[in-house]
């Protein structure tokens, strides 16, 4: 099942997989920085990042020329513990990387229904295509927050929507929540997919093979022909 476009790296544990990402991330960031003086960044939320987080805000760089975003976002309280921009905050801009250009999701609107707009219209400040967009997995398959089951996954998933944010509910996710569609994600010049675990690794194999991009919405991303994918994965 291998292909030109999804590239894997497969490591002996976590610390190596942070620290090879860390410093391909470097790359990719400095690079952009010289070709166009600016790069982008997309990340995600969840608890496998986070020491990707901190080793990546070490990196030397010239992090006032960097912006960064979210793939997907709570619609809590950015002060919550369940606000992937808090992750972020703590986790990532801190030190050296403060000086990066952060943009969330999360704004003052009552629900995420009417703060998509919003936030799609906040993404414009971010330079596009984006340089990396960093996404997880879920053990459902979801990505983003592009979960199976959601009735807002066909806009999600729809290859002819405009490039934006959607509204979501998903049954089998706490909180409301806001995400980048598929279209948003892949106006990209790479993605990176990082998960680890036994577990995930079966679902990417199920991913990988035909089926329907409903039951595991991240074929949306492994089996599209735009944006080489490169998956870093560590047992």
């Amino acid at each position: 099942m291998s292909s030109s476009w999804v590239h894997e790296h497969r490591f002996p544990d976590s610390t190596a997989l942070v620290r090879a990402l860390s410093g391909e991330l470097k790359v990719d960031l400095e690079e952009a920085i010289a070709a166009r003086g600016v790069a982008s960044l997309v990340v995600s939320g969840g608890k496998t990042p986070v020491r990707l987080f901190e080793q990546l805000r070490t990196e030397q760089i010239a992090w006032s020329k960097v912006w960064v975003t979210l793939a997907d976002e709570r619609w809590v309280e950015t002060t919550s513990d369940a606000s992937n921009e808090r992750l972020v905050r703590e986790s990532l801009l801190i030190g050296s990387a403060a000086a990066a250009h952060f943009v969330g999701l999360k704004n003052p609107a009552p629900t995420p229904e009417a703060g998509a707009d919003w936030a799609t219209r906040a993404l414009t400040r971010v330079p596009h295509p984006y340089d990396v967009v960093i996404l997880g997995m879920g053990e459902d398959g979801h990505t983003a927050s592009l979960f199976p089951g959601s009735l807002a996954l066909a806009r999600g998933l729809d290859p002819a929507a405009p490039a934006g944010c959607i509204a979501v509910n998903a049954l089998t996710a706490p909180h409301a929540r806001i995400s980048l569609n598929l279209r948003s994600l892949l106006d990209s010049r790479r993605i990176v997919l990082h998960f680890e675990g036994p577990s995930k690794w079966d679902v990417y194999q199920r991913a990988r093979s035909p089926g329907p991009t409903a039951e595991l919405p991240v074929r949306g991303v492994l089996h599209q022909k735009e944006v080489p994918v490169d998956v870093f994965w560590a047992p």
